[in-house]
């Protein structure tokens, strides 16, 4: 199979995928009036939060976005703590694992479409890719739970820090929208606005060349998210007797994940590329049982190396 045709049946395996993703980005972003006048929504779903990266300053959002609710009881003078939120991500996490990131997140979606674009030369990987994959951890730690626990004003309120300096999400999905759409926003836009505005196009350009760099290299949630992957109730398996080592699965996954070695890799987005280009089979995406639970990356009973 050649380049054209390869590139031609992957699209055709994620159009479902992609459809569903809008699906979901329309249903949870419907406040049509929101849109309209210029404005969010400030109902009672407000106070539900959404499983993927979703900006609650968004004029269509329904629910909160998870870093940003953890954010601002984190930074509350009155809440250092919230068992909803947290467990919430906990919850979510241990039944999804990062599927959420593949087929929840609106940020994901316009990533994957970005991605789509036509470019001279498209990275699949690079040097320093895997440490910097690190960084996302590290932004989950410093600038979600510690900056905003830690640097308050007199009131001994915090900032949330992600959301007010880094997440491009933000400013696609709010920032942008209410100044167009509300003409006294736009007399307060200043630096930070432009700085992440910068933020925002860098991801742009970066997301046409690599795929999803935000969630690769920076988003907090996809951090959260990723510890669950390896006991999460929906999983990954590959099966090594169905195995024959054709190595179709690594070369179509777009996260650089290797299916038949590391099936539940902290990177793995639950796309089901894998599964689809498997030839044999081995590869399937599916809930746990008792009876496979074991059973994440089946191996025959005589290899020395298990």
């Amino acid at each position: 199979m050649d380049k054209k045709q390869r590139s031609k049946k992957q699209k055709s395996t994620e159009a479902p995928r992609h459809i569903f993703q809008l699906l979901w980005a329309v249903i949870t972003n419907s406040f049509v009036t929101g849109f309209i006048q210029g404005r969010i929504y400030t109902g009672s779903l407000k106070n539900l939060c959404v499983p993927g990266l979703n900006c609650y300053s968004c004029p269509g959002a329904l629910g909160s976005c998870p870093i940003g609710s953890l954010q601002s009881l984190i930074s509350s003078r009155n809440y250092k703590f919230t068992f909803y939120v947290s467990g919430f991500l906990i919850f979510i996490g241990a039944v999804f694992g990062r599927f959420v990131c593949g087929w929840l997140c609106p940020f994901g979606l316009v990533q994957d479409l970005l991605h789509k674009i036509p470019f001279p030369k498209k990275l699949r990987t690079f040097r320093g890719d895997k440490i910097l994959r690190k960084l996302k951890y590290v932004i989950l730690l410093v600038f979600v739970i510690i900056l905003p626990m830690v640097i308050v004003d007199i009131t001994g309120q915090g900032d949330p820090w992600f959301c007010k300096y880094i997440c491009p999400a933000g400013m696609l999905q709010g920032g942008l929208p209410l100044t167009l759409l509300n003409e006294g926003l736009r007399d307060t836009i200043g630096f930070l606005y432009a700085w992440k505005f910068v933020i925002l196009a860098i991801t742009v350009i970066l997301s046409i060349i690599i795929y999803r760099p935000f969630c690769k290299y920076i988003c907090p949630l996809g951090a959260i998210y990723s510890f669950f992957n390896k006991i999460s109730v929906f999983t990954l398996r590959c099966d090594k007797e169905k195995c024959v080592e054709c190595g179709k699965c690594g070369k179509v996954c777009k996260m650089n994940v290797d299916p038949k070695e590391a099936p539940n890799h902290s990177e793995c987005i639950r796309c089901g590329l894998c599964e689809k280009n498997c030839p044999t089979g081995a590869i399937s995406c599916n809930w746990k049982t008792g009876s496979n639970k074991n059973s994440e990356n089946i191996k025959p009973e005589n290899n020395d190396e298990y």
